[in-house]
């Protein structure tokens, strides 16, 4: 089966050379290749490169028969790009790459950063909400921004126009980071072309998207993981009950980040969300000393540094949970033996099974486990095979589901 083609290999190192970041490019752009796989993929084979190599076999297990990984010129033009625009690589497991990201479920591999160092370097606060802000909302992203970045704060937001743009333009000399949905060198939406210029000379702009990538609506949802990834915590100014910004709220809840959140009038549409996340527990946000004041108590235990691949994606031994396991799993090699056929006979194979279960709404992986009553070295080597085929999504959290029809 799948997981055959999976074996134990020396310990994850970060890249050191250009040959080594070309590799990483390679393989996470590669088709159907996300953040999980993709350290899933180094935890057995220990480097990029041989995780490329093992790539088709193991796509051809799958039963896609002409897999290939992203093209190594295409990678260089990204990062010949890259140079051009004035973009820099930070890569996950380097000193530079911060320890709150790092400490989340499948955290971007790499990111491309314009602009100042010194942001990323400090405690970050995100702060999000709608984006027709009322005059109002706008104010007091302005008032919360100010007064968080004089005490030290880096302030993280999407550079998206009503409250973002306002945290933005009030945190410019303090410390501000946009967290882009398309290319570090893309600027959406275009009204804040002026903004995005003095980010990238004053703050940081960065992002996981290739270079040059136009964002598009499913875009946003994995950049909001990336927002709340960084912060120590997330201020909601205003939100809808249906919006974008209650994606970053709840990927800040899987992520173990603190929720705050400024209320608002019950008949304002715009404060639906506020209202909704302080009465399921959100930390209520009268004025700037409200957010210090957790902030505080945050600082006193912050996340602990990560320099090794995130436990989450893992493949595991059998009886170690998959949120708790200390090493990957052992098993053939695929460069010595040749990939096994499919299950057969009247037993359903294992990647039926895991379909049957799953549907358009996001499973935990740890429930699925406990449902299928087998061991994690069994099932994650298949789920990696079905993300290859396209027949598995996989969200932030640890949550898989089937992949939803796009529009």
């Amino acid at each position: 089966m799948a997981k055959d083609l999976f074996s134990s290999h020396p310990p994850f190192t970060p890249p050191t050379k250009e040959e080594d970041r070309l590799s990483w490019l390679r393989l996470i752009r590669s088709s159907r290749v996300g953040p999980s796989t993709f350290f899933r993929l180094l935890s057995e084979y220990g480097t990029a490169e041989a995780a490329l190599e093992a790539l088709p076999k193991i796509a051809q297990a799958a039963g896609v028969d002409t897999y290939s990984p992203f093209p190594a010129d295409k990678a260089r033009a990204e990062i010949d790009l890259a140079r051009a625009k004035g973009a820099r690589m930070l890569c996950f497991g380097t000193d530079a790459y911060p320890a709150t990201l790092a400490s989340i479920n499948a955290p971007p591999p790499v990111l491309w950063c314009m602009g100042k160092r010194a942001p990323i370097l400090r405690p970050m606060v995100a702060i999000v909400g709608a984006r027709n802000a009322s005059s109002l909302g706008t104010r007091m992203a302005r008032t919360l921004a100010e007064g968080l970045g004089h005490e030290g704060y880096t302030i993280v937001s999407g550079l998206a126009r009503g409250v973002d743009a306002a945290a933005h333009h009030a945190s410019l000399k303090t410390g501000t980071i946009a967290v882009m949905g398309g290319g570090v060198d893309v600027i959406y939406p275009t009204e804040n072309t002026v903004l995005a210029a003095a980010i990238a000379d004053q703050g940081l702009r960065l992002s996981e998207a290739p270079m040059g990538l136009h964002p598009q609506a499913r875009h946003f949802p994995p950049r909001n993981r990336i927002i709340s990834g960084l912060a120590l915590a997330v201020v909601v100014v205003e939100a809808a009950e249906k919006s974008g910004t209650l994606i970053t709220a709840r990927d800040a809840l899987d992520q173990g980040r603190e929720i705050m959140a400024v209320p608002g009038h019950p008949v304002d549409g715009r404060a639906g969300g506020c209202n909704g996340l302080i009465r399921d527990g959100a930390t209520l946000v009268r004025h700037v000393d409200d957010i210090l004041e957790v902030l505080q108590r945050l600082q006193d235990h912050p996340p602990e540094p990560v320099s090794s691949i995130p436990a989450q994606t893992r493949i595991v031994q059998p009886g170690q949970s998959a949120r708790h396991e200390t090493g990957p799993a052992s098993g053939a090699s695929p460069r010595t033996n040749p990939p096994p056929p499919r299950q057969t006979g009247n037993a359903p194979a294992l990647d039926a099974r895991i379909l049957a279960l799953l549907g358009p709404t996001p499973t935990a992986e740890d429930q699925l486990i406990r449902d299928l009553q087998m061991s994690a070295s069994q099932i994650s080597p298949v789920l990696v095979t079905l993300e290859l085929q396209g027949a598995v999504q996989r969200h932030p959290g640890g949550l898989v589901s089937k992949p939803q029809a796009r529009h």
